[in-house]
């Protein structure tokens, strides 16, 4: 008997390229192994801050439109609790940050606010690699990194708390959930976003290490 694959294991098996071309990145080897240029790992968070800010924001919207009031208040937490946690690992790398954001930066934002007129499924899959792709990749670093010396030891075990997975595990539900009610051409769309988010992952990891800055 064969068993029909969820939404999410869809989108998780049409992103694997993705991700492992992200692990590629000399980015994040570099970092596993303590031996990433401080400036860019400085320069990688500034744009993360400037990031998860708007991210919270699209979080707050999609909560807004969500129907089930638990599915509501789990991206209102998202929204609030679990952003904070991120943020205090910031402060203990960035001081006085840049307040503009890198042309991959403003182009991620910007594609994850154009999805606020769509089908809230697609702006929930939308937002999903920033879960579930970020969470892999940083067990991934956890999982061959060398911490003793590291100096990005503390960002790095962060991902060994357990709520990252569990913010992560609902993430994946709601979107099964709603992909389960959608149409096919909702769920096609919603696979299209993950995709391009996913993509956009790739995008902010790779131009941490190589800036492409404003040319004019």
């Amino acid at each position: 008997m064969t068993t029909e694959k969820t939404w999410s294991q869809e989108a998780w098996d049409a992103s694997l390229s993705i991700y492992r071309s992200i692990l590629r990145l000399p980015f994040i080897t570099e970092l596993a192994a303590g031996t990433l240029d401080p400036d860019t790992f400085r320069r990688y968070i500034e744009q993360d801050n400037l990031y998860i800010t708007q991210y919270s924001r699209v979080l707050a919207h999609i909560a807004a439109r969500l129907d089930d009031i638990d599915d509501m208040d789990t991206f209102l937490k998202f929204a609030g609790d679990g952003v904070e946690m991120e943020k205090a690992l910031h402060s203990m790398y960035v001081a006085d940050g840049t307040t503009e954001m890198s042309p991959a930066c403003l182009f991620y934002t910007s594609f994850l606010k154009s999805q606020s007129m769509e089908d809230v499924a697609v702006e929930t899959a939308a937002v999903l690699p920033c879960f579930w792709i970020y969470l892999a990749v940083g067990k991934h670093i956890l999982s061959i990194a060398d911490l003793d010396g590291n100096p990005f030891a503390d960002w790095i075990k962060a991902y060994s708390d357990p709520a990252f997975d569990a913010s992560t595990a609902k993430a994946i539900a709601i979107c099964d959930k709603l992909a389960a009610k959608a149409s096919d051409d909702v769920r096609a769309r919603m696979t299209d976003a993950y995709l391009k988010a996913a993509r956009m992952e790739w995008l902010f990891w790779e131009t941490a290490y190589t800036p492409r800055n404003w040319e004019v």
